[in-house]
């Protein structure tokens, strides 16, 4: 069974760091490019970072330059988002995807072929 489980979420206070995880089962990560998205409430999807099949990696958004970093760890068929520095507008629903096999880039969103479930991450003093 193909599958994207994200961990790592919780609760934590500004200025604190997260590592958020993205497992997969049924299919090797390394042979795809892995975004990480997010979702506030009331706001639209947002892309973050990507990493490509290459190990490339692609800041989407400007607000986490600097602070979110993406890596992979072959061995565990995971790969990570760092983040440092959090803010409280940095509150959402993280999610991973996995897309674009082979391709050594990082697709549209709409592109990426698996989704996982979401973990949610909240900001707050």
């Amino acid at each position: 069974q193909v599958q994207l489980v994200e961990s790592g979420g919780g609760l934590v206070q500004p200025g604190g760091s997260l590592r958020l995880s993205c497992a997969a089962s049924g299919f090797t990560l390394d042979y795809y490019a892995v975004g990480w998205f997010r979702q506030a409430p009331g706001k639209e999807r947002e892309g973050i970072l990507c990493i490509t099949s290459s190990d490339l990696s692609t800041v989407y958004a400007d607000s986490v330059k600097g602070r979110f970093t993406i890596s992979r760890e072959s061995a565990k068929n995971t790969v990570y988002l760092q983040m440092n520095s959090l803010r409280p507008e940095d509150t959402a629903v993280y999610y991973c995807a996995g897309g674009a096999r082979g391709l050594g880039f990082c697709p549209a969103a709409h592109e990426f072929d698996y989704w996982g479930q979401g973990t949610q991450v909240t900001v707050s003093s």
